[in-house]
């Protein structure tokens, strides 16, 4: 495995409410010097929840349809947030789920931690299936009330068809799934 670059210097380049840019002064184990920018993370990262409904017709996934403000429409996907300082990400992922579909979960699995785009961004989301649902709503922060789309888990590659189910995020917790209920 190769030496990892040496970092001479960060600096905060811009600043949002939402992320920091640093430029980071790096010197490769060659002698080669670079100047890279990164999207600092901040907090403790995400949960991106995978909430499973038992029902009389099989069992269910539970989506969310929410105003995404980046790609200018509606997508849907599952339940996430942010997992708040000093929160325990299991704890943050509960939360969520009550907040954002109205169930909270009797048992909680950390399938994955994944990466958005780890050349330039620090920010990681912990991938989370919910089980043993019951009903449970606790106010939360959206600016609207959320779709609650039950999706039978029986038809979930039909949901990698559809256009309004896009993000990575998502589709590669639906795999996660998948392969953690050994339905591949």
């Amino acid at each position: 495995m190769k030496k990892k670059p040496t970092i001479h210097k960060t600096k905060i380049v811009a600043s949002s409410q939402l992320i920091n840019i640093e430029a980071v002064d790096l010197e490769f184990s060659n002698g080669e010097k670079r100047v890279y920018e990164r999207i600092a993370s901040r907090g403790d990262g995400a949960v991106l929840i995978i909430p499973i409904r038992g029902n009389s017709s099989g069992d269910e996934i539970l989506l969310i349809r929410e105003y995404c403000v980046g790609t200018e429409r509606y997508e849907l996907g599952f339940p996430k947030g942010k997992v708040e300082t000093g929160e325990e990400v299991l704890q943050a992922a509960n939360r969520e789920i009550m907040e954002e579909v109205g169930y909270q979960a009797e048992k909680l699995t950390l399938l994955k931690k994944l990466s958005l785009a780890p050349s330039y961004m620090g920010h990681l989301t912990h991938i989370v299936l919910a089980e043993s649902l019951s009903e449970r709503r606790e106010e939360g922060d959206e600016p609207e009330t959320l779709e609650v789309v039950p999706w039978k888990i029986s038809e979930v590659d039909a949901l990698l068809e559809r256009d309004d189910f896009a993000e990575g995020r998502s589709v590669a917790a639906l795999y996660l799934m998948k392969h953690h209920l050994d339905l591949l």
